[in-house]
């Protein structure tokens, strides 16, 4: 049986990691720069940052591949090797999970940047041979499943699924971000989610970045009341960032972040992290949490 599956049956309470793009800003990467380059330029950075997520107790790490679709590459000087950056990079998630028994990786497939019909140029048709090439590779690469994640509609998030599926019969979990109280931009709301991918065959959904860690437990029991059992994903940013230094700034302690993961892991959540601002020492304080809850 898959890894991922296994540790589901078991009815374990996964930590994930942290965010990927705020921490390697802070090891170096230009804001605005794909961190996606950095997965042939400079390997070791992104070896670094997931050792550490490992280090600090993660039992999940994902791929830095959030925008390793051909689509979202197109002004990437490696647009014509997306299928090669997703591989490599799940072969440096291995390898950084590797570093200690039982941690899993997940392939990260996140959005296009693009609009699809009828709200802009872009076809179901286009969107699934982007992602399937992606989950393909990431597939090849080793990881144990794929996340599409920080979704906002459904016709991208569908197109997502329907190409994964085409190429690779991995656990998927599909994620979306709430950043307009429970709905997203696009309108959606958690309890169409749910319906719409657990009858489409997805093993977990949730949601990460969004805005408050209040906002997203009332997303996650939304979740929990539409679907009672079904396992739940939440990674929430640590809080609403504010610029200070010409930089983006998130709050919230490591404690802050550990009680919140505490709530929703009661409500439901079977993996429970940290997005955008979230550091190896907020993962900590998570694992610890986590561990230590009867």
């Amino acid at each position: 049986m898959n890894k991922f599956l296994e540790r589901l049956q078991a009815g374990q309470v996964l930590v994930a990691d942290g965010a990927t793009g705020t921490n390697l800003q802070k090891m170096g990467l230009k804001p605005g720069d794909p961190p996606e380059d950095l997965v042939l330029e400079q390997p070791e950075l992104i070896l670094e940052l997931e050792h550490a997520f490992v280090a600090a107790g993660s039992d999940l790490i994902l791929t830095c591949t959030f925008g390793g679709t051909r689509l979202r590459m197109k002004d990437s000087k490696y647009s014509e090797r997306a299928a090669e950056v997703n591989a490599r990079a799940a072969e440096l998630a291995r390898k950084a999970a590797a570093t200690r028994s039982g941690v899993l990786v997940a392939g990260s497939m996140g959005p296009t940047g693009q609009l699809m019909k009828p709200f802009g140029p872009l076809t179901t048709q286009e969107a699934a041979d982007a992602f399937a090439e992606q989950a393909k590779a990431l597939a090849e690469g080793g990881v144990d499943l794929l996340v599409i994640e920080t979704q906002f509609a459904f016709e991208e998030a569908s197109a997502a699924f329907q190409g994964a599926r085409r190429v690779t019969d991995l656990p998927v979990v599909v994620s979306f971000s709430y950043d307009r109280g429970v709905r997203t931009m696009m309108g959606v709301n958690p309890v169409d989610v749910i319906k719409k991918y657990r009858e489409m065959g997805a093993m977990m959904v949730g949601a990460n970045c969004g805005t408050t860690l209040e906002n997203m437990e009332k997303i996650v029991q939304e979740y929990a009341t539409a679907a009672p059992g079904f396992p739940l994903w939440a990674k929430p940013n640590a809080g609403m960032p504010h610029i200070a230094d010409g930089a983006a700034v998130y709050d919230l302690t490591p404690d802050q972040m550990a009680s919140a993961a505490l709530k929703y892991a009661d409500l439901g959540a079977r993996v429970v992290g940290g997005c955008c601002g979230s550091t190896p020492e907020h993962i900590s304080a998570i694992a610890k949490a986590i561990r230590s809850r009867k």
